[in-house]
């Protein structure tokens, strides 16, 4: 799995007009799940997403998490983070995990962070999303298990 974390002052996601979800202070994190990831793999993202020091301390210093800092997470699927770049000029997606598999394992990483007391709001799985951030920092993470 994949996930591609921004630290975000707010950031919300739109589908077909409508607001569907947004967040404050937080991170706004995009999913990718791979074949043969599984719900151990979500598990252990899960953790190091809540526990992942990215915001600053008294001291300037990254040394707290979103639940340091009451935080709140915005959790998107997106598949294109499975991509295979090596080669041509047009990203390959077979490495991406199949959609009923991948809509589990994103729903079951949303859960599993919400699991550790954290705010979570989520996109909508395979739809034409609008997300919108602003980026604080910038702070952009790439995280694989």
């Amino acid at each position: 799995m994949i996930a591609l974390l921004q630290k975000v002052g707010h950031a919300n996601v739109v589908v077909e007009g409508k607001e569907i979800a947004s967040i404050g202070k937080g991170i706004l994190v995009f999913v990718g799940v791979e074949k043969g990831d599984d719900k151990t793999k979500a598990d252990r993202l899960a953790k190091r997403i809540s526990g992942y020091r990215i915001f600053e301390d008294e001291e300037g210093k990254t040394n707290l998490s979103v639940k340091d800092v009451a935080g709140e997470i915005l959790v998107v699927s997106q598949f294109t983070l499975a991509a295979d770049t090596k080669k041509g000029m047009r990203p390959s997606f077979s490495n991406a995990a199949l959609p009923e598999i991948a809509n589990e394992l994103y729903l079951h990483l949303a859960a599993q962070i919400e699991a550790e007391n954290i705010p979570v709001q989520t996109g909508q799985f395979q739809a034409d999303m609008k997300v919108s951030l602003m980026n604080d920092g910038p702070m952009t993470i790439r995280l694989e298990v």
